[in-house]
């Protein structure tokens, strides 16, 4: 009986592979070994089981068509704004007015003389200052000649308007001649008839010379004396009120004078004017106290003795400084 080689070399091929398990299992079973049948088929039962649970891919048909989801409108929201910056406001700039000081300082090197007056007040000085002073009917009271003026502060008539207040000034001479005892004396004026400044006054001039008093002024000792004078005018009698005062530093003699004069008014000129006549004594005692609060303010500053002869022969101008008011 031929024998049929079921075993042949061929290509591998899924059904040879097919046919070689079912060889396998007809080999097993003629073996006859019930054991090994067993196990086969419990292999067999697990595998066929693992396979049907495997999930099969869902097929695309399968599959629910997916509806495109509407799309509502939105409204753009605007983008924030940035808040505008101003631009830069420049800082406005206030224009500083500067008052100037109340008063001045009149301060006058080669003598050391300095003091304080209201700005509103006329300063004279030199030739100016020499010719003020000589045309008043006592110029000077030393008791000797040789006095030279240094400078002289008008009190402006125009704080008194519509008054009889005729003049007004304050006064600083110095007068090198003299000796320290002789400063602190006083020459007794004699009469005075006309004047350069005003030739109707007449020669009635009363003159009259209180005592001796001091004053103090810092840390100076002065001398005071007053006079008064009077005559008569084109327009009523005029009056003269001065006070002098007297200190020696620097080996010279300093004189300090308030001068105050007023005018009288007639009775025709009264009565068709609005002008306000204040009394002689209270007039002058409101003028006298302005012109002392410049006479408060004096200091002399020691220079040599040099110096000074040589002020008061070339008596130079000096020139005034602005100080703030005290």
């Amino acid at each position: 009986m031929t024998r049929i080689n079921l075993f042949r070399t061929t290509p591998a091929t899924a059904s040879s592979v097919a046919w070689g398990k079912t060889n396998l299992v007809k080999n097993v079973l003629d073996t006859g070994s019930p054991f090994v049948f067993a196990a086969l088929l419990i292999a067999c039962s697990l595998a066929v089981g693992c396979s049907s649970q495997t999930p099969q891919p869902a097929s695309s048909t399968n599959q629910p068509i997916m509806q495109p989801t509407p799309q509502i409108p939105t409204t753009p929201v605007p983008a924030p704004v940035a808040p505008v910056q101003e631009a830069g406001v420049k800082p406005v700039h206030r224009r500083v007015v500067r008052k100037a000081p109340a008063t001045v300082t009149y301060a006058d090197k080669a003598t050391g003389v300095s003091f304080q007056y209201p700005r509103t007040y006329a300063l004279k000085t030199g030739d100016a200052a020499t010719e003020l002073i000589s045309a008043d009917p006592i110029p000077m009271d030393f008791t000797q000649p040789g006095g030279v003026p240094i400078a002289a502060v008008l009190f402006p008539e125009s704080a008194y308007p519509k008054t009889n207040l005729a003049s007004a000034y304050f006064n600083v001479s110095v007068n090198k001649t003299l000796t320290s005892e002789q400063c602190g004396e006083f020459s007794v004026p004699p009469p005075t008839p006309a004047t350069p400044s005003d030739p109707t006054v007449q020669a009635t001039a009363q003159l009259s010379t209180p005592p001796i008093s001091k004053l103090l002024i810092g840390d100076m000792e002065l001398q005071s004396t007053e006079t008064d004078s009077g005559g008569e005018t084109e327009k009523g009698p005029r009056q003269e009120s001065s006070k002098y005062y007297h200190v020696f530093q620097n080996g010279a003699c300093y004189e300090f004078a308030l001068k105050v004069s007023t005018s009288g008014v007639d009775s025709t000129e009264a009565a068709h004017s609005t002008a306000n006549v204040i009394g002689p004594n209270e007039l002058q005692n409101q003028v006298f106290h302005h012109l002392e609060k410049i006479l408060a303010t004096v200091k002399i500053n020691p220079v040599a003795q040099a110096e000074v002869s040589a002020e008061a022969k070339a008596n130079p101008a000096s020139t005034p400084t602005e100080t703030p008011a005290q």
